[in-house]
């Protein structure tokens, strides 16, 4: 019990002494106009709250996968805690804030726009690749994943309900609306409604879970892990001979840090009324998400008294889906039930509509559309259409190159914001360290992975970490370029 309690203190210590930190590194202007005041548009640039905002930030960044990623990272043990924590406070709240931060210092631009005023039309092509391949992974799995749980409900047995293909039209459905319509008609007024449905969830299962579950994890745990014990063996602890570097990494993003956050803070930058504002709605809702991250890893270790072995079992049999109205039928009874199954279905479909928005967005950016209701029309059907056909694929295959290009994005961003804070001459180190491990991670994924290089760990751990070092190196050399050309100018 008491390992869940340093988790959360440490993510909420996180917030409340490092995030003031990271603040100030960023240049915060509170008399600054926001891109919200300067473009009005009734259409995306639209004033909301700051408590909305975050409401819709934090729905919008978890969907669904601060739980089911974190019930997979169960399989690793005490260890998904840690790395949930680590990652949460020095990288992915940091990676969400920084991503907030430029947008709203660029009226609202898009992170490929972003990363060509920063570097160079290269960097910004690549971004735009990556962004777009991402958003539009994220969307497609979040038509699959919950048409497949909806059409297996007993309750639609015999029914046209039952049917795949009418869950998957009804979601592309929506998704269309969403995309097309002003940002204040149905985001804005359901997803804060949606956003404490997820805050209230995680709670009970908390409370249930410190109350009844057969077998917390307790800090000693954690510390007997490391105790005694060579890195190599600490780097390959699942039982199944999967290593934490870089599998664990890659199975948590979401709760830990995930590019597919960076292409959601730009609709809120559009937003916001004051600068002062990106600190809780960005740096928070990502703490937060850890917050949720971290009470489903528990879940996942602490709910079976089977261990590894029976959760292991129940994920093989219906993946993390069932895990979760296992665990929320187990603790808290019908009305339980009835949470997991809106958890499933309701809260992918709320980040999937919002990968197309953002994709739309990111589009018109890069090619300076107007966002004239026509155009809108014109982007939105074939990018839908496209989507209806990747459903038909494997679903596993889609969610690979999601998870690969998750993680790659996020590690640009974190360059992005490296560049940003050494042109601003301020303590870069707060974005720089977290790309470089991001970077190792990443690149040592690629050349392991089956979708990747395929070579040996022995290989892949090294060049990850060789290719951080020279990306770092690189920086350092654009840096030092822009600098000289600047004072020339000067």
């Amino acid at each position: 019990m008491l390992i869940f309690f340093i988790c959360l203190a440490i993510l909420i210590l996180g917030y409340k002494f490092y995030s003031p930190f990271v603040e100030k590194q960023a240049g915060i202007d509170h008399e600054a106009i926001t891109p919200q005041q300067r473009l009005h548009d009734g259409v995306d640039y639209v004033a909301i709250s700051p408590a909305k905002a975050f409401l819709i930030q934090f729905l919008n960044i978890a969907g669904i996968g601060p739980i089911f990623g974190p019930i997979l990272g169960a399989l690793y043990g005490p260890i998904a805690l840690v790395w949930i924590v680590i990652g949460n406070v020095l990288g992915g709240a940091v990676h969400d804030y920084f991503s907030g931060v430029m947008s709203l210092k660029e009226d609202g631009k898009s992170l490929p726009e972003i990363a060509g005023h920063y570097y160079n039309v290269v960097f910004k092509g690549v971004m735009l690749v990556f962004t777009c391949m991402l958003l539009f992974f994220v969307g497609v799995v979040f038509i699959m994943s919950p048409a497949g749980l909806l059409s297996n409900l007993p309750y639609f047995e015999g029914t046209i309900l039952a049917g795949n293909t009418f869950w998957v039209l009804a979601i592309l459905g929506y998704y269309f609306l969403a995309t097309l319509l002003p940002i204040d008609k149905v985001i804005t007024k359901l997803y804060p409604l949606f956003g404490l449905l997820m805050i209230v969830m995680t709670s009970l299962i908390a409370i249930a879970l410190l109350l009844e579950a057969p077998h917390l994890p307790q800090a000693n745990d954690v510390f007997a892990y490391f105790d005694g014990h060579h890195v190599h063996d600490l780097l390959t602890p699942n039982p199944d001979g999967l290593p934490v570097w870089p599998l664990l990494f890659l199975t948590i993003t979401c709760g830990a840090i995930s590019g597919f956050h960076s292409t959601q803070s730009p609709m809120m930058a559009r937003c916001l009324t004051n600068e002062k504002y990106a600190r809780p709605v960005f740096y928070g809702a990502m703490m937060c998400e850890g917050i949720v991250a971290c009470v489903w890893a528990l879940a996942g270790i602490a709910a079976f008294p089977g261990g590894y072995a029976e959760l292991k079992g129940i994920l093989d049999l219906g993946g993390p889906g069932l895990v979760v109205s296992h665990i929320a039928t187990g603790y808290l009874g019908a009305f339980g039930g009835i949470m997991a199954i809106l958890a499933v279905a309701i809260f992918p479909v709320t980040s999937g509509d919002t990968a197309f928005r953002s994709l739309r967005l990111t589009i018109t950016d890069a090619f300076n559309i107007k966002q004239s209701a026509a155009h809108r029309l014109a982007l939105a059907a074939p990018l839908l259409g496209i989507a209806y056909l990747m459903t038909l694929l494997d679903f596993s295959l889609i969610w690979r190159y999601f998870a690969f290009s998750n993680m790659l994005l996020s590690t640009s961003v974190l360059w992005l914001a490296s560049k940003y804070l050494m042109d601003r001459g301020t303590f870069h180190w707060v974005a720089s360290v977290p790309a470089v491990i991001g970077t190792a991670i990443t690149v040592s994924y690629i050349a392991t992975a089956g979708v990747g290089l395929s070579l040996s760990e022995a290989y892949g751990k090294p060049i990850g970490i060789a290719v951080a070092v020279l990306c770092f190196i690189g920086l350092l050399i654009h840096h030092k370029k822009h600098l000289t050309s600047t004072e020339r100018v000067s």
